[in-house]
């Protein structure tokens, strides 16, 4: 089932389980939190952009009724893992992985298809912070294949009026964010900090922006991802691995 250099981790979440390197590039909560701001649509046609090993489409097939889930992704290894992730956990039917560079989208994805598109990008710039050894982790963390501009123009390509783009990014890069969604016609709607712990700064933001939508920003309550100065989740937080959620039509 997993390869001498692979772990199959449980997800806790449907009993989904993943195939991760156990020296490449491994998903953190930052997935976990995206998938619990997008609301449940019925029948959705979804993207995730950079889809790496395929974490957010297996989160989001527990969280989506009968949806059809796209995953992106150019490096051949994490395509073939996330592959192996959606078959050993019986999702063929709703997720397809798409080999595929953000720069030039796959012929299949049409333009103006989607719903929903989705993406955890890699959060700096080339050059800053310390380069994380081996490709997979380099790539998933630094923009070596593409900036912020690349995941937003392909999901204003992708989105049809109106769909929605939600995007997990370093708070510390806000307003590069937000001013590079409107450039893309991607409006910011909704908004959420997320903190370690109360009382400390926000590291993380969740963002929803709909395509051509109009002027209008909602910031939600922030997000306190652990209780204290433990490593303990919050209740909100673990209430995110809980699937029963309520569904918009």
């Amino acid at each position: 089932m997993n390869r001498p250099d692979e772990t199959l981790d449980d997800l806790t979440m449907g009993g989904l389980k993943i195939l991760q390197a156990k020296s490449g590039y491994r998903f953190s909560i930052d997935p976990v939190l995206l998938c619990a701001f997008v609301p449940s649509v019925k029948n959705a046609r979804i993207a995730d952009l950079g889809t790496g090993n395929g974490i957010i489409p297996l989160l989001l097939s527990c969280r989506q009724e009968a949806c059809q889930i796209t995953g992106v992704e150019f490096q051949t290894a994490m395509v073939e893992r996330a592959r192996r992730s959606v078959q050993l956990n019986g999702r063929q039917e709703s997720i397809q992985i798409m080999q595929g560079d953000l720069r030039e989208l796959p012929e299949e994805l049409a333009a103006e298809s989607f719903d929903i598109v989705t993406a955890n990008p890699p959060y700096r710039n080339q050059g800053t912070g310390r380069l994380a050894p081996g490709d997979e982790r380099a790539v998933a963390r630094h923009e070596l294949a593409g900036g912020l501009d690349v995941f937003l123009r392909a999901a204003a390509f992708l989105l049809h009026s109106g769909g929605r783009f939600y995007v997990v990014y370093l708070a510390e890069r806000l307003a590069e964010l937000l001013s590079e969604m409107r450039c893309f016609r991607l409006e910011p709607k909704r908004l959420r900090m997320v903190h370690s712990r109360k009382g400390e700064a926000a590291r993380m933001v969740l963002v929803e922006g709909r395509k051509n939508g109009k002027p209008g920003l909602s910031i939600e309550p922030p997000l306190i991802i652990y209780i204290g100065t433990g490593r303990d989740y919050s209740q909100e937080t673990l209430a995110m691995y809980e699937t029963d959620v309520e569904r918009e039509e």
